[in-house]
């Protein structure tokens, strides 16, 4: 059987815990006793752990063996900023999915009043990504940056920068990515609701970014969002790099 996995709020040598709403959601839903086993990432390894004390709001495990932990490519996401429902939904999915960072950009489309609004839903963000990584067995949650105005964005470094596009009438996401299966940091840019605007995607492209497509369909951002990332990730790991 599959172990539930945590994510250690504090790690001591052998020794973790699990504090707060976290240890109370271990207790009290899912009724965990003393002597019983889960997984636990603990500063980026994955060990066994055994529960040793359970208190108010805290669970404490002792640390065993380490647990092979499965290959993750390293993908960031420019995530413009679109209705937070939405994009809440986007995060989640995507961090199910392993991408390592996340970065929410303030783009032409942006309405206004989810810009202004975006710095202080980050830390809800966080959560989101926080919950649905223990959820998927990951070992950490992705950063979740503070969002930044697309100019800024622009200046990401990665080994390929790659700018999803509605109007890019060649060059698929697939065909961006065959030669480059080995790359390290790959980042991809999903626009807001509406997509990018055309000075924006000038604007790509003159920092070196590549356009490519997902296809002759138009995506809600959501959906591009998650496309995009499984189509990497998927790329990028189907030969062991």
């Amino acid at each position: 059987m599959t172990r539930k996995r945590w994510i250690a709020d504090e790690v001591s040598g052998n020794h973790a815990a699990l504090t707060g709403e976290h240890a109370d959601h271990l207790v009290r839903v899912l009724r965990a006793r003393v002597g019983q086993e889960f997984d636990l990432a603990a500063a980026d390894v994955v060990r066994r752990g055994r529960i040793t004390a359970i208190t108010d709001h805290r669970v404490e495990f002792e640390l065993g063996d380490v647990v092979p932990a499965n290959l993750v490519a390293n993908v960031t996401l420019l995530l413009a900023v679109f209705k937070f429902d939405r994009m809440e939904w986007a995060i989640e999915k995507c961090t199910e999915l392993g991408v390592s960072r996340i970065v929410p950009a303030v783009a032409r489309r942006t309405d206004a009043h989810l810009a202004s609004a975006s710095l202080k839903r980050a830390e809800r963000w966080r959560r989101i990504a926080f919950q649905a990584a223990e959820q998927s067995r990951r070992t950490t949650p992705p950063e979740i940056a503070a969002p930044l105005k697309l100019q800024e964005a622009l200046k990401l470094a990665g080994d390929l920068r790659i700018v999803l596009a509605e109007s890019e009438p060649e060059a698929t996401l697939r065909d961006v990515l065959a030669p480059h299966s080995s790359a390290g940091e790959t980042i991809l840019a999903i626009g807001p609701e509406g997509g990018w605007a055309e000075d924006e995607l000038q604007l790509f492209q003159k920092a070196g970014w590549i356009s490519a497509s997902l296809g002759p369909t138009v995506l809600r951002a959501e959906t591009a969002a998650i496309a995009a990332t499984a189509i990497t990730i998927s790329e990028l790991t189907a030969d062991g790099q």
